[in-house]
């Protein structure tokens, strides 16, 4: 492996809870495909680890560098906090693509391998117009060495790429990228206030690796080899005088559209805090939920920028648009729900002379008033059986948006200049109304309203993408929402669909955070390739989309996705293979990303990357990144698990692709049928088993429904999040305050210690028996672990839920479920794989090993040998 930044398994560092330094190698997080650094992808995945995630938390002390981040970032918002520490150094995991594109496991097409006869061709080949001539004529921009590209946007599998066809196209490994268009970098992309230079024959934009005739100024294009003119722009009297051009001088550039869309003209005002959200909740909750509900609401408006616009609407059995222009007391305007509002209906709402959207520095109270009004559903009728009628709301929510400037008559709804957003606060399923379910699952018809259900709401979800609203549905409780109805409305509009357990404190901060996302829109994503690389697979938050682009550029053959929401949590995951034998010494990518961003302003952000290719498999094995080739893997086996028979299909999947590896990378035990997994890429069978057992396929999750949601959220997550939803993170609590990383396995269960373990979407602190008992230092070592995990999860979105329980408590089994059982190898094995324990007596051990309980959960060593393959040693 190339990234000398990741731990093994064995590995331990400590971590101060009081940080006030970068970790060792920062630029490394920070570059994405480059030979020396980590490539990772995520929509704000730190590859190696970007530069903000990398650092660690102020509690934290890294004798070396951790791995990308898992969504924290320097310059929190938290005052009690500055950094939090960055994500385990395991392995990390990589998201599948796919030409047709997917988005997630729950949509209708087939999965299928992408076919190379049926996928676009990533570049063009050379034209006779003496380009192929030139290739070598022309001095490139820069004389000395250009260091291949690195961007924290774009992480590769691996630093090189092989030659040789079928090497390199062996599926079990698999090599591609992950491409995060929205994700922040530090420090900021260079930007340029004019329109870049194209190709005129492939659409490919100038870079650091163009060759360029400083006499005329002409540029040669690194994908397709046409030769084209530059306007004169860069003529130079020398090519150091071409450094002054941002894109000839660096991978990452961001073009900014000249005119009053630049972001110099954005008033004071920020459209992005100006931009409207609309609360759409259920009324049909028990007082206990309702409770909860409202202390989240309450505290929701408190942390709303005083210029950001609110609307309120409850539903039921019909829709209450709440009116700000009362002060004093609660008042709605109420329609129908059992049905699509009429047109009639929504011009009395929107022209009649109450105000559905006020800006909180007006409303503040109001809202507040309006939350203390709601009162608990008071019928006897089961949870499930309630009248919700949430479609109709959702539709009435998007007419208060679009205000006086829809023209119903005709049916035009012209597009509000910034991103709107509707967060729908769910208790139950839509039950009433258009794109309704029957209240029970043996309703004779219900196969068919279901599937005439999840229609007419993936319908309503693209109605929303086309008024530049995001729909963020936020469900809690113990009623079942019937996921697979309400789900595609969110996918389709480019929200977020999430579970809670709740209305309490984890629903509160997604609901905070959920409105203080940062949505650019109109975003297309543009991926070429030089002619020796095809793509064969896309999955990520977007589609497919056909754009004509021949009568300016008459050999674009780039794959072009349609992004439903430019943010910064997400990501693309893109596998590639070799078209055919590859000659060149390096290859070319070039993902092109245009964009309205939050001012309104139109951006096109180019980013190129160029990888030396080689003959040699152990020096391409070197240069493999384990995370984000785990990464990679797990989304491209995650998009084949629609339903719990598939996921246990994909965990034989798993099975047979850590074979595969052994047998095509790895070597043949002497006098043995057994083959030696590669020792280049170690970490990846670990990230791979705990991928297999845990919540994304395994039983640790026990509800179908909640399985669905977490895959659906993995497929779009970015590289840091996905990194953690494969592979918890394990931080051992210390005396001092200090916390020290651990591999996530059971033996680090010591009964006089407290530990933290990150699992993406949940975070658990376990506090041995031992330490439990001695009240003192128990209520240290847990204010330090909430600490801790508040500082590891302060921007992640969705916010996790942090549990906290004693050993031998039934909460504890959340716990030690997600941690390889380890106890089960002879001591060697254990001491090489943790090597912490070589710090305990013998006391110490026999009592860590008389506390396990036997189960038949085999161990990464165990299963492993299961495969007739001998377990990669330790790093």
């Amino acid at each position: 492996m190339a990234t000398p930044p990741q731990a093994s398994p064995g590995y331990s560092r400590t971590i101060t809870p009081q940080m006030d330094s970068l970790s060792s190698k920062p630029d490394q997080s920070a570059m994405s495909p480059a030979p020396p650094t980590i490539s990772s992808g995520a929509p704000r995945f730190p590859p190696p680890i970007s530069q903000q995630d990398q650092i660690p938390s102020p509690s934290i002390k890294l004798p070396t560098m951790l791995s990308p981040g898992n969504g924290v970032k320097t310059g929190s918002s938290v005052p009690h906090m500055s950094t939090p520490p960055g994500p385990p150094v395991f392995a990390s995991p990589v998201r599948p693509a796919a030409v047709p594109f997917r988005t997630s496991p729950a949509t209708p097409q087939p999965v299928a391998f992408s076919s190379a006869s049926s996928l676009p061709t990533s570049s063009p080949p050379y034209f006779s117009n003496g380009s192929v001539e030139l290739q070598q004529q022309l001095p490139s921009a820069i004389e000395e060495p250009v260091p291949d590209g690195k961007s924290p946007c774009v992480l590769f599998s691996a630093h090189k790429v092989l030659k040789h066809k079928k090497q390199a196209n062996v599926p079990s490994l698999g090599f591609g990228v992950l491409v995060s268009p929205g994700r922040d970098t530090s420090p900021g992309p260079q930007v340029i206030q004019r329109d870049p230079h194209r190709c005129h024959d492939c659409g490919a934009y100038s870079n650091l690796y163009s060759n360029i005739l400083i006499g005329s100024g002409q540029w040669q294009c690194v994908i397709c080899g046409n030769l084209n003119g530059s306007e004169g722009e860069y003529i130079a009297l020398s090519k150091e005088e071409l450094r002054n051009f941002p894109e000839l001088s660096s991978p990452l550039v961001d073009f900014i559209q000249t005119g009053n869309k630049r972001p110099i003209f954005v008033p004071v005002t920020d459209s992005r805090t100006s931009a409207p959200v609309v609360l759409v909740i259920d009324e049909c909750l028990d007082e206990q939920h309702l409770q909860y509900l409202q202390s989240s609401l309450h505290a929701f408006v408190d942390s709303l920028p005083p210029t950001t616009r609110i609307g309120i609407i409850l539903y039921g059995r019909a829709v209450s648009v709440y009116d700000f222009s009362e002060e004093s007391i609660a008042s709605a305007e109420v329609i129908p729900g059992g049905a699509s509002p009429t047109q009639e209906a929504l011009k009395a709402l929107i022209y009649g002379t109450g105000i559905s959207l006020s800006p909180m520095h007006a409303s503040k109270e109001v809202a507040h008033l309006i939350f203390s009004s709601l009162r608990p559903y008071k019928l006897n009728v089961p949870e499930a059986s309630r009248d919700r009628c949430l479609g109709t709301a959702v539709e009435v929510a998007l007419a208060i948006i679009q205000g006086p400037s829809a023209d119903f008559s005709r049916g035009v709804v012209k597009r509000p200049g910034v991103n709107s957003r509707i967060i729908v606060c769910a208790g139950g399923p839509n039950t009433y109304g258009p794109g309704s379910v029957p209240h029970s699952y043996t309703h004779p018809n219900y196969p068919h309203k279901e599937k005439t259900a999840i229609k007419w709401m993936e319908h309503l979800g693209r109605e929303a993408h086309q008024q530049n609203t995001v729909i963020d549905i936020l469900c809690a409780g113990t009623c079942p929402v019937r996921v697979p109805v309400l789900q595609p409305l969110a996918k389709a509009s480019g929200g977020a669909f999430v579970l809670h357990d709740d209305f309490g404190e984890a629903f509160g901060m997604n609901l905070q955070r959920a409105s203080a996302r940062a949505a650019g829109s109109h975003g297309l994503l543009e991926i070429r390739c030089s002619d020796d690389i095809l793509v064969t697979q896309v999955v990520g938050p977007g589609e497919e989309a056909h754009i004509e682009n021949h009568e300016t550029f008459k050999n674009d053959l780039s794959l072009c996705i349609r992004m439903l929401s430019v943010e910064e949590t997400q990501c693309f995951s893109i596998s590639m293979e070799n078209r055919h034998d590859i000659k060149n010494d390096f290859v070319f990518f070039q993902f092109a990303i245009q964009y309205s961003n939050v001012y309104q302003a139109d951006i096109t952000r180019v980013i190129t990357i160029r990888l030396p290719t080689v003959d040699s498999v152990p020096e391409y094995l070197q240069s493999v990144e384990d995370e984000v080739a785990a990464v990679l893997i797990a989304k491209r086996t995650l998009l084949g698990a629609k339903s719990h028979s598939d996921a246990i299909d994909m965990r034989t999947t798993i099975d047979e692709r850590v074979k595969d590896i052994a047998l095509k990378f790895g070597s043949q035990v002497p006098k043995s049928n057994l083959r030696r997994f590669p020792k280049e890429i170690s970490l990846l069978p670990e990230f791979l088993f705990h991928l297999r057992r845990g919540p994304l396929l395994g039983n640790i999750v026990g509800h179908e429904d909640e399985r669905s949601v977490l895959r659906n959220l993995f497929l779009n997550a970015s590289f840091d999040l996905s990194l953690r939803m494969i592979a918890p993170r394990c931080l051992m609590h210390r005396e001092g305050g200090t916390f020290e990383e651990l591999p996530a396995y059971d033996l680090v269960m010591q009964s006089d210690t407290a530990v933290v373990l990150d699992h993406g979407t949940d975070v658990f602190i376990w506090l041995g028996a031992e330490l439990a008992a001695d009240e003192g230092r128990s209520a240290a070592a847990v204010a330090a672990c909430k600490t801790l995990a508040e500082e590891l999860t302060e921007l992640r979105f969705p916010a996790p839920r942090i549990l906290a329980f004693k050993e031998g408590s039934s909460q504890a089994r959340y716990f030690v479920s997600r941690l390889i059982p380890a106890h089960k190898d002879p001591p060697y094995e254990q001491e090489a794989r943790f090597p912490q324990l070589r710090t305990l007596t013998t006391e110490q051990r026999t009592k860590l090993k008389s506390s396990f309980i036997h189960f038949d959960d085999p161990s990464i060593c165990e299963w492993i040998r299961s495969l007739k393959v001998v377990p990669p040693e330790p790093i």
